[in-house]
């Protein structure tokens, strides 16, 4: 069910020309260890500002918005929820507008998925994820990541990282990977 639903929104993706990758618990599936998720979380490289073509998307897609209004849920949050009312699915169309977000995007890898070609964001990029949210599962997630993926670039991880301590109001982001890289190379 999620292999097509993936493919359907590649391709709706590719053919408007709006950049994305996903991310969240199906890129931790392809990087990580297996694990239960419900549902497809993907960066988009529309800012808020997209908010009708996206739902062009989700139309197209047959996807029901979850928010009832969803101008204010947007410009609160930056995603837009929806669900495959067929499978029960949920899809986070999440905006972006920060210079790392676009890097992350243009970084994305191709990976086949039901036959067509789905961005998902680098590993590096998920283990930033990961710390940024912070909750014990995301922290688990980017260990197994850490422990499935010695080649892993640090040091960008950390260069990004690094940045988010600068410039956010919580802080230890950096701390965090290093204590996680630690026990995962261990």
């Amino acid at each position: 069910m999620f292999e097509e639903l993936l493919s359907k929104i590649a391709v709706c993706l590719k053919r408007r020309k709006i950049p994305y990758m996903v991310i969240g618990g199906q890129a931790v599936l392809l990087y990580g260890e297996p694990r239960l998720t419900r549902d497809i979380d993907i960066t988009l490289g529309l800012d808020p500002g997209g908010l009708k073509e996206v739902l062009a998307v989700a139309a197209e897609l047959s996807l029901k918005p979850i928010p009832e209004d969803l101008d204010a849920f947007v410009k609160k949050t930056f995603v837009l929820p929806a669900v495959d009312e067929s499978t029960g699915i949920r899809v986070d169309f999440i905006f972006s507008f920060t210079p790392y977000e676009k890097e992350a995007i243009s970084r994305a890898k191709k990976v086949k998925v039901a036959g067509e070609d789905v961005s998902f964001a680098a590993p590096e990029d998920v283990v930033i994820h990961k710390i940024f949210a912070g909750r014990a599962r995301d922290i688990e997630d980017a260990r197994t990541i850490m422990v499935k993926n010695e080649t892993l670039d640090a040091g960008y991880i950390r260069g990004r990282l690094k940045a988010f301590d600068a410039a956010a109001e919580k802080k230890g982001f950096l701390k965090a990977f290093e204590k996680i890289l630690k026990e995962a190379r261990g």
